[in-house]
């Protein structure tokens, strides 16, 4: 008998075995978990399931867009002087050079064009507030439109409207501090709108600019919000966000083997973690290159504030302009009472829209669960087609939104296509009326038409674009039935069930607390579902598989009996040729 040497311990006899000495990295780890019990959490954590869908990128995106924006303005911190202080310029930019301007205003110049690297740093961190704030609403509409939103996730609806709304406050204030004649015309702007405000407005001015307009300490006061302020409320709603994204575990599209108990797709680490690495890294570049290609805010062309001065065709950035669309479109209403005017064209649009406008948003999840009287857990996602009221309510949204943005270049526009400014005004005061109402009406007619196709494809399968004319001289197309992957996900969504009122009175004849609420919200039931096409019946399925069967029984004595396989491109068929 041979024995393997290789494989047998060996000892020296004279001195004990030791231990080798720990990894220092193994033995920090050690004592992390032994004390905070990470390693379990870890490894479950760690193999959470995401599903795999382009959609789901959107969110990536804003995500990846917000550290781009941590990391340029980290570096901006670093040259940048939030002063009101009247220095005189004398840098390299010769057209400025020997003008009285503010610390703030000097201090982007100089990072423009004499800290290396500072203009692409600038136009990086501009560029990237634009896709951090684009990426979130396109985000938020793929989340309503796919019922995303739904019950357990109504909070995290509200965590991101918060965000987008505190996204555009920081936008506001990023883009205000280099205290250019554009910038300055926006805090202006500001400063106007909160004095629209009856009874507070005046005492808000004065707190916010520290006495009169423009006074000397709102650079440095937007500069704390900007930087410390607003980021820090960002993160924790982001991390709120993230942590209720794992709680509830991520929604997915209906397909084989998905349902509202499982996740299908991949892994954190290594697969999801390595994606969305590599994604981190093609959101920078483009990022980069858009900064390095693309100017955008030149504030050497503007100069410095001047309260007496007003740049020619200023505009706000791109998301600020709806309220700046429905400024310009508001009648020029006002009311004095007294020594005191109330300026309800500015008031109105600015304060009040938003406001209700952003409630509305708020409260989407909410409204659409009460008339619905839906309180099930959501985790398979909707088809917008399949919830026709649901998406023709958000794109009435959106159709309010593009025509208030539209208003607010009534002047580009005008310019542009060679119109007159007025009767632009005027088409838009009725547009962002009457506009919605078409494109709700549409919109649900156009969701209710494909239902009715995706419930014929159901039940008679899909069109081969084989006519086949039978032996009374009649003509018909054959259709051959859909695939299972197809027909489940084209049946994977509940049939719509319209709340009803109950009796308005009791057996003995006395009214039933709170039934005009019910008659209301039944009223709305009806209308959300009313119009809706459900999806077909088993028996109703049973019945077009038999109908089939039926006529390939018909052809089957033929000596070519025509199924529609055979020039259908995907099967083959003896002594026949199929079709390129």
């Amino acid at each position: 008998m041979s024995i393997d040497t290789s494989k047998v311990a060996t000892s020296n006899t004279t001195t004990a075995a030791t231990a080798k000495k720990p990894n220092p990295i193994g033995a920090a780890a050690t004592w992390a978990d032994d004390r905070l019990g990470l390693a379990a959490l870890g490894k479950k954590q760690l193999r959470k399931v995401f599903p795999d869908h382009w959609s789901f990128m959107l969110g990536e995106i804003a995500l990846w867009s917000f550290v781009v924006l941590l990391l340029t303005g980290t570096f901006l911190t670093l040259w940048f002087r939030p002063s009101m202080v009247e220095v005189t310029y004398m840098g390299s930019y010769d057209q400025l050079r020997g003008i009285h301007m503010s610390e703030a205003y000097a201090s982007t110049l100089d990072i423009s064009f004499d800290v290396r690297g500072g203009l692409l740093m600038r136009q990086m961190h501009h560029w990237s507030a634009m896709l951090f704030i684009a990426a979130m609403m396109v985000h938020m509409m793929r989340v309503f439109f796919t019922g995303a939103f739904r019950k357990p996730r109504e909070l995290n609806w509200v965590i991101g409207c918060l965000l987008l709304l505190l996204g555009t406050l920081e936008g506001f204030t990023g883009y205000s501090l280099p205290d250019d004649l554009l910038s300055g015309t926006g805090i202006r702007a500001a400063d106007g709108f909160m004095k629209s405000m009856p009874v507070v407005g005046t005492y808000m001015s004065f707190f916010l600019f520290g006495g009169e307009f423009p006074g000397d300490a709102i650079i440095s006061r937007l500069y704390v919000v900007h930087v410390l302020l607003l980021p820090g409320i960002i993160l924790a709603l982001i991390a709120a966000h993230m942590l209720l994204l794992v709680y509830h575990k991520h929604t997915q599209w209906p397909g084989p083997g998905r349902t509202e108990k499982n996740v299908v797709g991949y892994p954190l680490m290594p697969v999801y973690m390595a994606k969305a690495g590599g994604f981190f890294f093609i959101v920078f570049g483009i990022t980069a290159l858009m900064g390095g290609l693309l100017s955008i805010n030149p504030v050497w062309k503007y100069g410095p504030y001047d309260p007496s001065k007003v740049t020619a065709g200023s505009q706000p950035d791109w998301y600020m302009g709806w309220p700046d669309g429905a400024l310009r479109i508001m009648p020029g209403w006002e009311s004095t009472i007294g020594p005191y005017t109330l300026s309800w064209n500015v008031f109105l649009p600015i304060i009040v829209l938003p406001g209700v406008a952003f409630t509305v948003l708020l409260l989407l999840p909410f409204l659409e669960s009460w008339i619905t009287g839906d309180k099930r857990e959501h985790h398979l996602l909707d088809r917008p087609r399949n919830a026709p009221t649901r998406t023709a309510v958000f794109v009435a949204l959106m159709t309010f939104y593009g025509l208030m943005w539209a208003a607010g270049g009534n002047d580009i526009l005008a310019i542009t296509f060679d119109l007159s400014i007025n009767q632009i005004t005027y088409f838009m005061r009725a547009a962002v009326f009457v506009g919605p109402v078409i494109a709700f009406f549409i919109t649900r007619r156009w969701c209710i038409s494909l239902q009715r196709a995706d419930n014929e494809r159901l039940l008679h399968g899909y069109e081969t674009g084989i006519i086949m004319r039978s032996a009374e001289g009649g003509y018909s197309e054959r259709h051959l039935p859909i695939n299972e992957t197809s027909a489940y996900t084209l049946t994977a969504r509940d049939r719509d069930h319209v709340y009803e009122a109950g009796s308005e009175s009791d057996d003995n004849g006395v009214a039933a607390p709170g039934t005009r609420i019910q008659r209301i919200r039944a009223r709305l039931s009806r209308g959300w579902y009313g119009h809706n096409v459900q999806k077909p019946t088993a028996e109703e399925l049973q019945d077009a598989h038999a109908h089939a069967e039926h006529e390939h029984e018909l052809q089957a004595g033929l000596d070519h009996p025509a199924d529609g396989h055979q020039f259908d491109g995907h099967h083959t068929v003896d002594e026949e040729s199929l079709r390129h």
